[in-house]
C-alpha cells in the first residue's frame, strides 16, 4: 500500500525506461489495484510486465472490496501474487483460501506467484521446513504438471523482512533446495528443474548478486527496495549478471 498515482507512474517509468529491451530476465511490477491502469499505460511499450498483488477466487458476486480474474484481465495483468506474507500473517489468510486463489489465478491465465514463508517464532522453534513445505503442498493441491509451467514460488522468510535480521545466502539456498525437492516429489524432475523459485527476504542491491549465485535461487520478490527505481534497477542488473 505504497505510492500515489503520480509517484507510482514515475516509479514505473523509471523502471520501464531502464529495461525497454531487457532480455536477460523477466521484470514484473505489482502496483496497488487502483493504479493498475495508470501504471500499465506507462510500461506497455517496455519489457516490464504488469502484476496484481492479489485476486479473489470467485468469478463475480457480492464480495465487496475484492477483485476478480476478469477485472485483472481487463487491466492487461499478466502475473498475480497469491499468499503474500502480509496476506497470511497480517490479514489472516488461510492455506485453504490461498489454494482457492491459486486455482482462480491459473484458470484466469495468469502467471501465479505462490508465496510461502515462516515467522521468527516458527523459525526459532525449528519449524521452518514443516511450515514452508505445508504451505507449498497446500497451495499446489490440485495443480497439474501442465499448470506448473505458469507457477512461480516465492520464499519469504517473514523474520527477515523489515526486522533488521537477515537470512544468509546459505539459509536461503537451503530452503530453496528443499522447496525444489518437494516439488520434484509432487511432480517430477522436469517440473522441479524448470520451476522458478524467487527469494523475498529483504533483497537489496548490496546482497542481490550473492543471492543470485545460489543454484536454487532463480530471482527475487522485492519489497522495500522496489520503491526506488535506482535500487530496484540495480537488483535487476544483478540478476542479469556481469
Amino acid at each position: 500500500m505504497q505510492t500515489d498515482v503520480e509517484s507510482g507512474m514515475l516509479l514505473a517509468g523509471g523502471i520501464a525506461d531502464a529495461f525497454v529491451a531487457c532480455e536477460c530476465c523477466d521484470v514484473v511490477i505489482y502496483p496497488p489495484f487502483v493504479y493498475l491502469q495508470a501504471v500499465g499505460s506507462v510500461i506497455h511499450q517496455s519489457n516490464v510486465s504488469l502484476g496484481a498483488q492479489d485476486i479473489w477466487y470467485e468469478a463475480n458476486g457480492a464480495f465487496t472490496g475484492e477483485i476478480s480474474a476478469q477485472m485483472l484481465q481487463d487491466m492487461c495483468v499478466q502475473s498475480v501474487l497469491v499468499g503474500h506474507s502480509e496476506r497470511r500473517h497480517v490479514l489472516g489468510e488461510t492455506d485453504q483460501l490461498i489454494g482457492k486463489k491459486v486455482h482462480a489465478s491459473l484458470t484466469g491465465g495468469f502467471q501465479t506467484v505462490l508465496c510461502v514463508g515462516e515467522t521468527l517464532e516458527q523459525r526459532e522453534a525449528g519449524n521452518t521446513l514443516s511450515v514452508v513445505l505445508h504451505q507449498l503442498t497446500s497451495g499446489l493441491e490440485g495443480v497439474t504438471a501442465k499448470q506448473m509451467q505458469m507457477v512461480v514460488i516465492a520464499y519469504e522468510p517473514v523474520w527477515a523482512i523489515g526486522t533488521g535480521k537477515t537470512a544468509s545466502p546459505e539459509d536461503a539456498q537451503s530452503v530453496h533446495k528443499e522447496i525444489r525437492e518437494c516439488v520434484c516429489g509432487l511432480y517430477d524432475e522436469i517440473v522441479a528443474d524448470t520451476l522458478r523459485i524467487q527469494y523475498g527476504g529483504s533483497v537489496k542491491p548490496d546482497n542481490a548478486a550473492e543471492l543470485f549465485t545460489c543454484p536454487d535461487i532463480d530471482g527475487a520478490l522485492v519489497g522495500g527496495a522496489s520503491l526506488s527505481a535506482d535500487s530496484f534497477n540495480a537488483i535487476v542488473t544483478a540478476a542479469c549478471g556481469p
